[in-house]
């Protein structure tokens, strides 16, 4: 008789009220813990991806103040314009992340394709001054060994490039 005095007092009873409470309490605070854990995951993926969904800068807003190779020129390629023509080479002008004048070789060989607008043309078509962007591989040198090149068109004369609005002839 005593086991069942023991299960009918009222501390049995607090005690299992107690657990019971404990026990409830615990599993709402780890199913807040999912939650939280699962919404964070949620809004961490979506803010890495904000950009690329909304068409932002691909780098995001703050990549320029974050990159951290400026010092390292391009390896398999460059954008600029041509300021020497020798036989079977290019040397090619251009401005890197740093803002930095970079003159670069670029070796031309049978392989190259020199494209211009929609047609291919010769070594010898190309001219100092011209813009050209070039896709290749790097060698021990330094030089880039062209698979192609790229004549880009010289912007309009007509385009506006300074920061001050522009004022009628009236």
């Amino acid at each position: 008789m005593e086991n069942k005095d023991f299960f009918d007092s009222r501390v049995f009873k607090t005690a299992v009220l107690t657990i019971a409470g404990l026990i409830v309490v615990i599993f709402i605070f780890n199913l807040g813990v999912v939650v939280g854990t699962k919404r964070a995951e949620f809004s961490f993926k979506w803010a890495d991806q904000y950009h690329r969904n909304f068409a932002g800068p691909q780098g995001g807003f703050f990549s320029d103040m974050m990159m951290m190779n400026d010092e390292f020129t391009e390896a398999n390629g460059i954008f600029g314009q041509i300021i020497k023509i020798n036989d079977g080479s290019l040397t090619i002008k251009n401005k890197n992340i740093a803002s930095s004048i970079v003159e670069k070789i670029v070796l031309v060989n049978d392989k190259t394709t020199i494209v211009y607008q929609r047609k291919n043309i010769k070594l010898s078509e190309l001219k100092i001054g011209d813009n050209i962007i070039v896709i290749g591989e790097p060698n021990n040198n330094g030089q880039i060994q062209a698979h192609l090149i790229r004549i880009i068109p010289p912007p309009p004369q007509n385009l506006i490039l300074s920061n001050e609005p522009a004022t009628s002839g009236n």
